[in-house]
């Protein structure tokens, strides 16, 4: 019995670490992941973005039509589905309009800011980075936020 006793405090200790760290790590992992907030730099970008708080529209260089495949760009029978329109103040997409919001930062070829959603008879709010890169030919839109697209969307510019 003296050599039991020993046995069974050391196997209560273990079985209450091994319970605490499940509980930990089921709590990590029943936490909502962060919402990124960071501007993120990429290697194409030209320098830091600089806050322009009195930004009020989408950068010149951004603007203009942009495809997800080359077919968005040519297709003449309203089926493209990957299009994106970009002009001062908004983004036209297949069966959405956003309309810019507040401007978070810009430079020439990038902007983050919110932008106000409608579509489908539904409304709702995004925070979006639009990021002209390799000398204006792609743009690289991230959606942030709970309702965002998982990873970055890669468009080319329309001839």
């Amino acid at each position: 019995m003296r050599a039991t006793l020993p046995l069974i405090a050391l196997s209560a200790a273990l079985t209450l670490v091994a319970c605490s760290k499940k509980t930990a790590e089921t709590m990590a992992a029943a936490e909502p992941a962060p919402v990124e907030t960071e501007f993120e730099p990429t290697p194409e970008s030209t320098g830091t973005p600089t806050p322009t708080p009195t930004a009020t529209e989408i950068p010149a260089s951004i603007r203009g039509r942009w495809g997800m495949v080359p077919k968005d760009c040519t297709s003449k029978l309203g089926d493209a589905k990957g299009l994106l329109t970009v002009s001062a103040g908004q983004l036209k997409f297949y069966e959405a309009v956003a309309k810019l919001g507040k401007v978070k930062e810009a430079d020439d070829s990038r902007i983050r800011a919110t932008f106000r959603y409608s579509g489908e008879g539904q409304t709702w709010t995004q925070d979006v980075v639009l990021d002209a890169q390799d000398g204006g030919k792609t743009l690289i839109r991230r959606d942030y936020g709970p309702d965002a697209l998982p990873g970055p969307q890669k468009y080319t510019r329309c001839a």
